[in-house]
């Protein structure tokens, strides 16, 4: 998630508080502008696709879908179509315990040892760690291998507890953050040890049978009417039928499933006093100790829209992608749900520019214009706003990218004037020149504008000598390395070019800086290979503040 909003902000908001009229456009321009924002996405009417909603409080301002229910029948969507919602199902749980909570049937200091006695430092970890991902406790879905066949079996809430609960912590509970569906999971474990009920049976009792909100459980085998096919895609272009996986497994962290009208009578319920009390809904949007750093709630991420306060949450679960937007100040909801997962699309994206259509404060329309390959040259070199956190600007074939520390670069639009539009979202870049013309900071506008952050230039960019691999020395290195959390397999293409990728990410190019060192062209890392033996068993990534040991599987 793209968060930047201060959770002070939140604290002076009120779920009752009127909602001041939009400066919405009228509905054919809205319609217009959101087929204009499939168009951008390459979102085809014979493939996967979304549904995509638009409301300000009770009043709906645009639904819509494109794309196919099932490809194979040829079967259209339609905004009533439901899909897995994902991860925004941890708002749903949430929900339910801080209900309980406010029933006086547990607290969000009790430790999880109350309800589960004999899991492992139980007694440290509380309700509150659980609910904004500070816990500690091992994500089972990040355990290697275990989203493949271990992911299909039908498990009870114990079995699924008893994947994670003796697996190594991440950290001590409250140190630090981490997003976390092994927290999600005991967070419906807790709900079932107050309610007695199922967690999704306690769930639909609490909150959704009273609001008539029409989300639900869909079980190991049931049919749930008006369901759509969810897609993943091979290789480039090639689709497949989502791998298969037990929906006991997702469980209270993202198992529920429910379509794009249901979503905004949730927002409507939740965010409009009609779940939880003024004190406890402030509590559930409002970051607190090491989760305030990642801007998120409980179960809630916290961000702005255009300058305003704005709360939401994705999800990704086999064959489908979500997302649901919340912007208090205007009650104004967008919600989309794509029966695909693959990282095409980016509903990030669309639901920010469609919010800031709605509210009448559109992002900038993006002009870009032609800059020499050479000229570009001129803004090459490391940013720092802190001394630590870093932004690379480099020219890769002939286009300048932005690349931030630990992560992966950006391709950079050029629009005039020492200006860039970060491709594929709405952030922008204004570069600093000074007296002489030399290129001494950029101003980064993570909202295309308003108030941005300044990063002056710190240093060159650091000379990358390449060395000549015999293919001997070459071969050495290809392989597959592992540790607990990570993995990339290096391999030679049939061009004989070194590359490297990392499940569900795209190849990168690696080439050497020694017989046993190679840097990534895409990403300011290098993989630093053990130098005994003829095939190193061992090699040190390192990117950024990152640096992590794999093994030689």
């Amino acid at each position: 998630m793209h968060i930047s909003l201060r959770s002070a902000l939140l604290l002076a908001l009120s779920p009752v508080v009127l909602a001041p009229a939009l400066a919405a456009p009228p509905a054919k321009e809205l319609a217009a502008y959101a087929e204009q924002l499939l168009d951008e996405q390459g979102i085809k009417k014979d493939g996967p696709g979304l549904t995509l909603l638009v409301a300000q409080g009770d009043q709906l301002l645009y639904q819509g879908a494109r794309g196919m229910a099932s490809v194979e029948l040829g079967v259209p969507l339609k905004p009533e179509h439901r899909m897995r919602l994902g991860s925004i199902t941890k708002q749903f749980a949430a929900a339910t315990l801080l209900k309980f909570i406010e029933e006086g049937k547990a607290k969000l200091d009790d430790p999880l040892s109350k309800y589960l006695p004999d899991y492992p430092n139980g007694g440290a970890i509380t309700l509150a760690q659980l609910l904004n991902h500070s816990s500690g406790v091992k994500s089972y879905t990040g355990i290697p291998g275990y989203m493949h066949n271990p992911i299909r079996q039908q498990l009870s809430t114990a079995e699924l507890v008893k994947v994670f609960k003796d697996q190594p912590v991440d950290f001590a509970p409250g140190a630090d953050f981490r997003y976390n569906n092994s927290g999600y999971v005991l967070v419906g474990a807790v709900i079932e040890a107050i309610s007695g009920k199922a967690w999704h049976e306690a769930l639909d009792a609490a909150l959704l049978k009273p609001q008539r909100i029409a989300v639900s459980y869909p079980g190991e085998q049931g049919l749930v009417p008006g369901m759509v096919q969810g897609y993943s895609k091979v290789g480039a272009d090639a689709l497949s039928v989502a791998g298969v996986l037990s929906m006991t497994q997702p469980h209270a962290a993202g198992a529920l499933v429910g379509d794009v009208q249901a979503l905004w009578r949730w927002n409507q319920a939740l965010h409009g006093g009609q779940l939880l009390k003024p004190e406890t809904y402030q509590r559930m949007i409002t970051p607190e100790g090491a989760a305030v750093k990642a801007r998120y709630g409980y179960g809630i991420g916290t961000d702005s829209l255009r300058g305003q306060p704005m709360l939401q949450h994705g999800g990704g679960i086999h064959g489908f992608s979500t997302l649901l937007v919340y912007q208090p100040e205007l009650k104004l909801t967008v919600a989309l749900l794509s029966n695909s997962d693959s990282a095409g699309i980016n509903l990030d994206l669309i639901a920010r520019k469609l919010g800031a259509k709605a509210m009448g404060k559109p992002y900038p329309a993006i002009q870009p214009v032609v800059v020499d390959a050479k000229a570009l040259q001129a803004y090459e070199g490391i940013y720092s706003s802190d001394g630590r956190d870093t932004r690379t600007l480099r020219v890769q074939g002939g286009v300048l990218t932005s690349t931030r520390s630990g992560s992966q670069p950006f391709k950079l639009i050029p629009l005039g004037k020492d200006r860039f539009s970060f491709s594929n979202t709405v952030a922008q870049l204004q570069l600093e020149r000074d007296a002489q013309g030399k290129v001494v900071a950029m101003q980064y506008f993570a909202d295309a504008d308003g108030q941005g952050e300044r990063w002056p230039r710190t240093a060159d960019l650091p000379q990358r000598a390449e060395y000549a691999l015999s293919p001997s020395e070459r071969q050495a290195l290809v392989g597959e390395y592992k540790s607990a959390r990570f993995s990339i397999k290096v391999f030679v293409d049939e061009q004989g070019q070194l590359r490297g990728q990392v499940p569900g990410q795209p190849v990168v190019t690696l080439k050497a800086s020694g017989p046993r060192e190679v840097f990534v062209v895409e990403v300011e890392a290098t993989l630093s290979f053990a130098s005994e033996g003829e095939q190193p068993r061992s090699v040190t990534l390192k990117q950024g503040p990152t640096v992590m040991e794999l093994q030689r599987s």
